[in-house]
């Protein structure tokens, strides 16, 4: 999966949900994020992790160690795990794949919550949410559009997307998505 999407890519996307949105009678919406989170933390545990077990290892192989030049050593090796593990890509790698996913997962709610349901016009809808650097991806209908079109129809229109994202670009599987979810909600009409 790609990192970003490019220029050209958005620009066909939004005029997608454009173009659903209007048949649709309902908001559509696509959120891609390079990552849901900063995960400032996790460079500094790893490097304070790293130096302190250097610093146990050194002291039992080489015992005749000045405070000062392992105080030292210690503080270099800190500094220097968590200054490459601020990289973006590789910091993922050791963020454990559950918190990833409660991130990701907690940053598409908040972001259904913001241009679904917070919507001026009340016409519900449904967020298709990638979140490339995590892997992750979620399709979220409000109530009244999950009671529209059902289950199995969301359910297809999200199986069709992982499978086509996973093995083609994003910005391609997420158009034949928005297309599918405009395509459903307008064969439903609200009552």
């Amino acid at each position: 999966m790609a990192s970003h999407l490019t220029k050209e890519e958005i620009a066909r996307v939004h005029t997608a949900v454009a173009a659903a949105e209007t048949r649709a009678n309902a908001h559509v919406a696509f959120v891609a994020v390079p990552s849901s989170d900063r995960y400032a933390l996790y460079p500094i545990v790893w490097g304070a992790l790293v130096a302190l077990v250097a610093a146990g290892i050194a002291s039992f192989i080489w015992y005749p160690v000045s405070f000062r030049d392992g105080f030292a050593a210690e503080a270099v090796l800190f500094c220097t795990v968590s200054l490459v593990l601020e990289w973006q890509p590789l910091k993922l790698l050791f963020v454990p794949g559950h918190i990833k996913r409660a991130h990701a997962r907690a940053f598409a709610h908040r972001e259904f919550a913001a241009r679904i349901l917070a919507s001026p016009e009340q016409r519900g809808g449904v967020l298709l949410f990638v979140s490339l650097g995590e892997r992750y991806s979620e399709l979220i209908a409000d109530r009244e559009a999950h009671r529209r079109v059902g289950q199995e129809t969301w359910d297809r229109i999200f199986a069709e997307f992982t499978a086509s994202a996973q093995t083609g670009p994003v910005a391609d599987a997420a158009l034949a998505a928005i297309e599918a979810c405009g395509t459903a909600l307008a064969s439903h009409p609200p009552r």
